[in-house]
């Protein structure tokens, strides 16, 4: 998967039970990373999170992708990580989305595109009609991402996470293929 509706070269590699992933999964962990999320987690909570994003390959359970930079100055660049996995919203089963690029890296419309990608993918599972985006109110870049990847704010909702904790989040939603 490359390029995406911003226009930003990038591609998607799934996710593996590799160092190159873990330490990835390290780098995103920063207080400046994961601000808007509770905080970062421990080392322990990693691993957890880790495994469960390599396991995640079942047909139409989602995946986790690293965001890759071809070309770099030292070859290819893994920029940020991002992917789509089933939840249950509003009585409904749905995908939903979220994303993490590296502080050197944003502001260049990576997210959105690695966004449009993930859709794509999704959409092509044929599973689930609708994507979803719960960024918390006080982010707009988060918010911005959705926007420019197409979402549409249907408004305001408590969302929990992490496990415990309400927070205030705009529900974005991206429609994955028309009604038959």
């Amino acid at each position: 998967m490359s390029g995406g509706a911003s226009g930003a070269r990038m591609r998607l590699e799934p996710w593996e039970d590799s160092a190159l992933c873990l330490e990835l999964l390290r780098r995103v962990n920063s207080p400046e990373m994961t601000g808007h999320l509770g905080g970062p987690e421990s080392e322990e909570q990693l691993l957890v999170r880790h495994r469960r994003y390599a396991e995640l390959t079942g047909p139409g359970a989602g995946r986790m992708y690293r965001i890759v930079l071809p070309e770099g100055d030292e070859g290819d660049e893994t920029v940020g990580s991002i992917g789509y996995w089933e939840r249950e919203w509003r009585g409904e089963s749905v995908y939903e989305t979220g994303w993490g690029v590296l502080p050197p890296f944003q502001g260049r419309g990576i997210a959105a595109a690695a966004a449009g990608e993930v859709a794509r993918a999704a959409a092509a599972q044929r599973t689930h009609r609708y994507l979803h985006a719960y960024p918390s109110i006080g982010h707009p870049a988060s918010n911005g991402v959705c926007r420019k990847a197409g979402f549409t704010l249907l408004g305001e909702c408590e969302f929990e996470y992490p496990v415990g904790t309400m927070t205030r989040c705009n529900d974005w939603r991206l429609e994955l293929w028309p009604p038959s």
